[in-house]
């Protein structure tokens, strides 16, 4: 019976062990009927960078495949001598996932299937830091975001005036504790 594993790999390299493994399965005896599907979660990214959007897919787990797959000696042995596989999680004896962990998996992907996540999670109101430019070491509030553009608008306290520094770029604003820090 198919069920789901997870296989730790090198990081950056989860897509070339899925391809792998897709190729070898056919062509080695038995190993297309007791591994059914791999899968490398990821989800679509939107970042700004020099004010261009790009869309980028990010793996959802660096390091990590899951694999549906039928376990016995020669599915694990197939599996653990492929490019780039580390070990089954479990290493030796390898536990499956449950059927409610493999349903929220998949309930998370679906939902992220074909969406757009925003790289910044930032919202009007949040305290940061200005981490460069001529304000480097303020902190203020968030005033306006552009997500199309990548920037916001962040209100700072100068002298004891409200003061608005416009046209920061996500990169130059980190998330900050307003408690005791004052300029």
């Amino acid at each position: 019976m198919h069920k789901w594993y997870v296989v730790q790999v090198f990081t950056s390299q989860e897509k070339k062990v899925k391809k792998a493994i897709e190729e070898y399965k056919v062509s080695t005896e038995g190993m297309n009927e007791l591994i059914e599907e791999i899968l490398v979660p990821s989800e679509n990214v939107m970042e700004v960078k020099k004010g261009e959007q790009k869309v980028i897919e990010r793996r959802i787990w660096p390091g990590y495949v899951l694999i549906k797959m039928t376990m016995n000696d020669d599915s694990w042995q197939f599996i653990k001598n492929t490019a780039g596989v580390i070990d089954f999680l479990g290493g030796d004896k390898p536990t499956a996932l449950s059927d409610q962990e493999v349903e929220n998996i998949m309930s998370d992907l679906t939902k992220k299937e074909g969406g757009v996540t925003q790289k910044h999670k930032f919202k009007i109101g949040d305290h940061v830091k200005i981490t460069d430019g001529v304000f480097v070491n303020f902190i203020g509030t968030i005033s306006e975001i552009f997500h199309d553009k990548g920037r916001l608008s962040v209100m700072v306290s100068i002298f004891g005036r409200e003061t608005r520094v416009d046209d920061l770029e996500f990169w130059q604003v980190e998330e900050a504790s307003h408690e005791g820090e004052h300029i």
